[in-house]
């Protein structure tokens, strides 16, 4: 129903509630409560995404689990509006049908929480800009996040105008959440499959048609509910019900192959110029300078050196044979953070210690065997916390006190040796990395 303002001086002018709503009341509150949550969210936890779009993607996508419960919420304190303030009857005498009236109340929230959400994923988007290395933005599922958002609002309204409970509104926000929360953990079952929020990891994509199965679920079932609440005919609720069945079908039945890993995860940018070569994964290509530089100590003191791994690598499970594991890089937040390595020395020691790796063969090693490898480990690169843990030695019992002797000994003879010499005693040692006999490892 149209309402006809009049300005002193000047002709009546005639207001659509639809903008009415829109520009004033308490739909402009709901979508600014939207992008202050969403924000806040990203803000938190920032570390682990600003830098990486594939991250962006993923926490922008996480934060649906609050976002979707939120937006009910508002639609939902939006439906009991007319019952709060007791104009239900006043309503009913409105020219406009009772769908009209419902689109005039509820379109303004579902558009603002949208806009809010909407709002909150650009600025992550725009603070990654900067920081991002190698991979390219990945919106794809951000057109699906937002009609879900949008359908929340609308049927959280519809719930409004059904529940005549004042707490509706917050008791809907916590069924959502624990309803969406024990959907993400659903194992393979179709509620997990159906979940708007369910959890994305970061190395996979969607197929093309995923993220519009996705909308069509989601806008379908809203418009369903909307349909059957405010129709006249409300028959036509099961055209967007049977859009969603279908839809919902497809993202059921689709299971694992709805996802495939993002090529860019498998291949590699490599720098050949180094021994052993050195190999990032081509989702963080341009921050192979910063690798490098953070080996370099390591693969200058291996130069001419034989039986070392052909290369570090940075690709998802075991190394192949002739390879090493880089220190991963993710989850980014930790040795990887705003396109920059946060802590080089600490990066070096991991790879040495990858070089060194005797894993398979269990037990507490030789005492030949820790004499050389902490002797090699402090040439290549010592580790950041070396100094704290010799104290720690210097002040124990005779067995510690002895045995910081005889690796600070081993220390220094390998690091007085001739450069030919040295080179010599380290391709004799790599070529036991992996060996579980001690006797093949050179004495220091």
């Amino acid at each position: 129903m149209s309402r006809t303002v009049t300005a002193p001086g000047r002709a009546p002018v005639r207001v659509h509630p639809l903008r009415a709503e829109t520009l004033r009341g308490f739909a402009p509150w709901a979508g600014l409560a939207v992008l202050v949550t969403t924000a806040g969210l990203l803000a938190a936890v920032a570390d682990r995404w600003q830098g990486g779009w594939a991250e962006t993607r993923t926490e922008l996508h996480g934060v649906l689990l609050v976002v979707l419960p939120l937006a009910a919420a508002a639609g939902c304190r939006q439906g009991g509006r007319e019952r709060r303030h007791r104009t239900q009857e006043l309503w009913g005498t409105a020219a406009r049908g009772p769908l009209a009236r419902f689109l005039a109340s509820a379109l303004p929230v579902a558009g603002w929480t949208t806009a809010g959400y909407v709002t909150a994923a650009a600025g992550a988007l725009l603070a990654t800009w900067p920081y991002a290395r190698g991979d390219g933005p990945g919106p794809e599922l951000l057109p699906a996040d937002a009609v879900a958002v949008a359908a929340a609002a609308l049927v959280g309204q519809v719930v409004g105008r059904l529940v005549p409970l004042r707490p509706a509104a917050p008791l809907l926000a916590v069924g959502g959440y624990v309803a969406l929360g024990l959907a993400s953990r659903a194992g393979t079952g179709a509620g997990r499959r159906l979940d708007p929020a369910l959890p994305v990891p970061e190395d996979l994509v969607p197929v093309v048609w995923q993220p519009v199965a996705a909308a069509v679920w989601s806008a379908g079932l809203a418009a369903a509910a909307v349909l059957a609440y405010a129709a006249r005919r409300r028959w036509t609720a099961l055209l967007p019900l049977a859009a969603a069945t279908a839809a919902g079908a497809l993202l059921v039945q689709g299971g694992a192959g709805l996802w495939h890993t993002d090529p860019v995860g498998d291949r590699q940018v490599c720098d050949t110029s180094t021994t052993p070569q050195i190999c990032v994964n081509a989702r963080y290509g341009d921050l192979l300078p910063q690798v490098r530089a953070a080996l370099s100590g390591v693969t200058g003191r291996l130069e001419g050196v034989r039986n070392l791994p052909v290369r570090f690598e940075d690709r998802p499970g075991a190394p192949r044979p002739e390879e090493a594991e880089l220190p991963p890089l993710t989850p980014m937040g930790r040795s990887f953070v705003r396109g920059e390595l946060t802590d080089p020395q600490q990066y070096a020691w991991e790879a040495v210690a990858a070089l060194q790796d005797r894993g398979g063969c269990g037990g507490p090693s030789d005492p030949r065997v820790r004499r050389a490898d902490d002797a090699v480990e402090n040439l290549l690169a010592p580790k950041p916390a070396q100094e704290h843990f010799d104290a720690l030695d210097a002040h124990g019992d005779e067995a510690a006190r002895a045995g910081l002797r005889e690796r600070r000994a081993a220390r220094a003879r390998l690091a007085s040796m001739a450069a030919d010499e040295r080179r010599a005693w380290l391709t004799e040692y790599f070529a036991t990395a992996g060996d579980c006999d001690p006797e093949g490892v050179p004495a220091l």
